[in-house]
């Protein structure tokens, strides 16, 4: 029988060389944009000589983007199912809006510094080709159709229309908010807030405001 000393399996080989193309194409995007980097360059950066990999890996530039943010997406799900079990079945929006904002602020603080998942997905979602991408992921997730609900409830008399542009608003402003935070921590700048707990409550503070705001009828 031969023993086989040092030699990695093959799984683990590709789940590996998935990982390592994965953090350069979120880092890549993240600082230049989805357009300004090729397959070649993240190639190069995940340390890999075949210039094809990451086209082997995942297919297509919107496969590697949504693979990029389900990696993300389902950690938060994790954390966001906690917090709607807690919340209940409250009335108050603030405790749906918290449902909304803190478990993506726990998660981009548990990932440690420089980050670059807050500023890839500011890229995604000003990019007509691929914010789609990120919102289908995000919408899917089970919690987030409950805090939606949740929401819903707490605001019966809210008009649809307004409603949906609310909602437009509100994505925006997380997006960009924690984007400008981890840009600051990873350049070293002077930030808002201290924390990322600080910037949670900050936003919770906005969202509410901007969900529960009266509305002017022409």
């Amino acid at each position: 029988m031969v023993t086989r000393v040092g030699r990695i399996p093959r799984a683990e080989q590709v789940g590996a060389t998935r990982q390592q193309i994965l953090t350069a194409a979120e880092r890549l995007f993240a600082e230049q944009g989805l357009y300004a980097v090729s397959n070649r360059r993240i190639s190069a950066a995940a340390g890999q000589g075949n210039n094809t990999a990451v086209g082997y890996h995942f297919g297509t530039k919107a496969d590697l983007v949504r693979a990029i943010v389900r990696k993300h997406t389902e950690r938060i799900e994790a954390l966001r199912l906690e917090m709607v079990a807690a919340t209940g079945d409250s009335q108050d929006v603030r405790d749906w809006i918290a449902c909304l904002v803190r478990p993506v602020t726990a998660h981009l603080d548990s990932l440690g510094s420089p980050t670059w998942f807050a500023r890839f997905g500011a890229q995604v979602m000003t990019d007509p080709a691929f914010w789609g991408i990120m919102t289908e992921e995000a919408t899917a997730t089970p919690s987030l159709v409950r805090v939606l609900d949740g929401l819903d409830r707490c605001s019966p008399d809210l008009p649809g229309d307004v409603r949906a542009e609310r909602s437009d608003m509100i994505r925006t402003l997380m997006v960009h908010v924690c984007a400008e935070r981890e840009r600051a921590l990873a350049e070293g700048t002077a930030a808002p807030r201290s924390t990322w707990d600080e910037t949670a409550a900050g936003l919770v503070d906005a969202v509410t405001g901007l969900w529960t705001a009266p509305i002017t009828h022409s």
